[in-house]
């Protein structure tokens, strides 16, 4: 039978089963047999034979036989389990089935009277098969998961037999141990078997399938109740499912050892076609929905133990009830975590080798998923994220986020890779060995659309986050702050930053502290107060390198001065605010002396129209994100309790960060005794007041930085009087010379801000990480055109 024929035959079907107003019985096989037996239809063919309009009305209109199809393609799954898919004919409908089911279940799930189906118990289908007692019944969710389970260990379907001849010996899937066919080596498993295009194919349509099986939750509206597991995940990833292990270390270990650049030879991809793409793809989603997991509600399942010898840590206590997650956090051996990492940083960097050597690898689309993934990694497991910064291997993560970061801010449909950079980054930034490893001098040319400097990893950093705040895209701008306590926490480590990113630094500081900036929102002087914290951290802990910073601070003292001597009256305030209506410019983009862009970048674009683009809920702000430590003279850390009543004394370091710390990120809420201070007019407009402006700016720290103005300043103008100098470099060498040993205040403890997980935090990673895979899987378009509840699906 052709092609054609199977296509016809499965259409007619579909008409019938549309057409039919009274129910089909269950044990009419002539009838259900034609959706599966006798067609070869492709996944693609699947979803344009059976239109979203006909599986609504099937469902609305003969509700019973829509349940009917399901119950009877999910029995076919468990058989082809049962039995092992021996013959050619049974994959064929095993494949079938998958397919129409991956086409059907988001319609099942859309509707809310039909999302208890699949958990409901069919009669006759008990644990053990036969027609015994219905308590022993399964629901049919249930069965579906354990049926696509077992098919993805069966030997010549979708792993290799490793039998050696295949008379009347075919393995029964019930014996085979499927740790001995994990897909690939790497976490546990040495043995790399031979790929096959056709299993690489079975697994991927099968993953697909259990990738949208775990989709239920794309049609709830986000909440961030922790109630909200999602059942399917949390059955698949449960004792109940034998393979838990071995498909856990499948799905890792297929994408850290995926290498599209086809066995390292450059332009290979042109010769040979990628089957196993498509493949890494759908393990990397199906892995991160497994992974879903708030460890701000439970017991974080991060292990900080001995090791031993197994791949998993089990002198440990047991952790998180879903096994994906529990494993993740117990991985331990430091070859696993470099096989980890190396494959993370050679999938990163994909992106980047084609900008300079263009066409010669295959460019890989998948990198917002496995940044997902490298964040649970390191949120689940702290000694995969010690390992991560014990050596400069850190910094091959660290360039391809700052490249995805600058490429992407001018961009609103990449608002969310955005922010995952910039969670990442918040992450390890909480980790003092972060800071110490961004002097290492910067030398790879990625060509990115930034001003020419030559400096380290630090300069990278402080220079690309100046690109995103000035000329990123507005929806960025709660961002601000992040990127700001990114910098304050690396700050007491920097050895020495270029003239380029000090003169970053210096126009950040400018832009911020103009008056109609500071007045016209309730939190816009925070910003203020972590550029000065980074900068006290500076001139105290790494005064010696630092002359470039040190002598961009003294030619804008003027900016320090206008701070220190900022107007509080009235009449100043609302004549900054009239300055603001006439120009409502976020931020100054001129005078930052831009200078020449690297060769061979492209500036960063902005979204072409009509792109789709997911929603996303609100960040929490900085201080929901993170709880502050402070460093002691060791080098350990301790957590500071948040604030108590004790008040402050005026000026002392703990001061000047209370202040920071008050305000949460989206909502405009200021604090109980700021609202004293200031007054919101009926139209709920912000409207700041004499006291409010006092009560911060009070606290503004910047004793240490006057001290330096009046020590230096004078001695820097008699340089330049005596000697007649306008050369910066006699200067900065009298600077690199100089010191402020016993000059300045006495050092205030660092403060380090660390991440804290909490539950908006995993609800924004629900959806962003749904509204990825939801964009991403357009061929078959499994999610498009159904009535989403989780985002929003919106054009530019």
């Amino acid at each position: 039978m052709g092609n054609g024929d199977s296509k016809l035959n499965f259409r007619k079907a579909v008409i019938q089963l549309t057409t039919k107003t009274q129910p089909v019985e269950a044990t009419d096989d002539a009838f259900w047999d034609q959706f599966w037996v006798d067609t070869a239809t492709s996944v693609q063919d699947v979803f344009a034979l059976v239109p979203a309009a006909e599986i609504r009305a099937v469902r609305e209109e003969s509700p019973s036989n829509l349940a009917t199809l399901c119950y009877k393609a999910v029995e076919k799954l468990v058989q082809g389990a049962e039995s092992g898919c021996h013959s050619e004919k049974e994959k064929q409908i095993v494949l079938n089935c998958s397919r129409l089911l991956t086409r059907i279940l988001p319609y099942i799930f859309e509707d809310a009277d039909w999302r208890g189906f699949f958990w409901s118990t069919v009669p006759g289908a008990g644990k053990g098969g036969g027609d015994e007692d219905d308590e022993n019944a399964r629901p049919l969710a249930e069965s579906l998961l354990l049926a696509v389970a077992d098919l993805l260990f069966c030997p010549e379907f979708t792993v290799q037999s490793h039998r050696k001849n295949n008379v009347d010996t075919a393995e029964d899937i019930h014996a085979i141990d499927s740790c001995e066919y994990i897909w690939e080596a790497g976490v546990g498993f040495a043995h790399s078997p031979t790929p096959s295009y056709n299993h690489d194919l079975n697994r991927s349509e099968l993953l697909k399938l259990l990738l949208t099986c775990f989709s239920e939750v794309m049609y709830l509206p986000p909440s961030s109740e922790s109630s909200n597991t999602n059942p399917w995940v949390q059955f698949f990833c449960s004792t109940e499912n034998r393979h838990a292990l071995p498909l856990f270390t499948s799905l890792l270990n297929i994408i850290c050892a995926y290498d599209p650049v086809g066995y390292g030879i450059p332009y290979n991809h042109l010769l040979f076609s990628d089957y196993r793409e498509p493949l890494v793809e759908q393990a990397a989603q199906v892995l991160i929905v497994t992974l879903d997991y708030d460890t701000s509600t439970s017991s974080s399942p991060t292990v900080d133990g001995t090791t031993t010898g197994t791949v998993m840590d089990d002198a440990e206590p047991p952790g998180p009830d879903n096994l994906f997650v529990n494993y993740l956090s117990r991985i331990h051996r430091e070859e696993d975590f470099q096989f980890i990492l190396k494959g993370m940083a050679r999938l990163l960097s994909n992106p980047l080798l084609q900008t300079y050597l263009p066409n010669s690898t295959k460019k890989i689309q998948f990198h917002q998923e496995l940044l997902v993934l490298f964040w649970k990694l390191c949120d689940f497991n702290k000694k995969f994220l010690f390992f991560v910064l014990k050596s400069s291997d850190v910094l091959d993560i660290l360039v391809p986020i700052l490249f995805f970061l600058n490429d992407a801010r001018a961009d609103q449909s990449r608002v969310g890779l955005t922010h995952i950079g910039v969670f990442i980054l918040l992450l390890l930034s909480g980790e003092r060995n972060f800071g110490v490893r961004l002097n290492k001098p910067y030398s790879v040319r990625v060509p990115m659309d930034i001003p020419v400097f030559t400096g380290t990893h630090a300069d990278l950093l402080i220079i690309v986050f100046h690109k995103i705040i000035t000329s990123g895209h507005q929806r960025l701008q709660p961002l601000f702050d992040c990127l700001l306590t990114i910098i304050v926490n690396v700050s007491p480590y920097l050895k020495s930053l270029s003239m380029v990113a000090a003169n970053k630094l210096l126009h950040l500081l400018e832009a911020f502290s103009t008056t109609w900036f500071l007045f016209s929102t309730v939190q816009n002087h925070h910003l203020v107060f972590f550029l000065l914290e980074v900068f006290n951290n500076i001139i105290q802990y790494q005064f010696d390198g630092n002359s470039n910073l040190v002598y961009a601070i003294i030619r804008k003292r003027n900016v320090f001065h206008q701070l220190a001597n900022l107007p509080t009256d009235v009449q100043s305030i609302q004549k900054a605010l009239q300055r603001k209506k006439k120009a409502p410019e976020t931020i100054s983009r001129t005078n930052s002396q831009d200078g020449v862009s690297m060769e061979g970048s492209r500036p960063a674009a902005p979204a072409e129209p009509g792109t789709l683009k997911a929603s996303l809920v609100a960040t929490p702000g900085i201080d929901k994100l993170t709880e502050k430590s402070q460093v002691s003279e060791d080098g350990t850390m301790c957590s500071l309790e948040p604030e108590s009543s004790q008040s402050p004394v005026e000026g002392s370091p703990s001061g000047i960060v209370s202040d920071t710390e008050s305000w949460s990120g989206e909502s405009l809420q200021p604090k109980r005794d700021q609202w004293r201070l200031s007054s919101t007019s009926s139209s709920g407009q912000w409207n700041p007041t004499s006291e409010w402006v006092v009560s911060w700016k009070s606290k503004l720290p910047l004793q240490t930085i006057m001290r330096l103005l009046q020590v230096l300043v004078p001695q820097v103008e008699k340089i330049c009087i005596d000697k007649g100098l306008t050369d910066e470099s006699e200067i900065l060498k009298f600077l690199q010379h100089g010191t402020l040993v016993g000059l300045l205040p006495v050092p205030h403890p660092i403060l380090i801000r660390k991440y804290q997980a909490n539950s908006s935090t995993a609800m924004w990673f629900r959806t962003y990480m749904w509204g990825v895979i939801y964009l991403r899987n357009v061929d078959p378009p499994v999610w498009y055109e159904t009535d989403v509840k989780l985002f929003e699906i919106q054009r530019v």
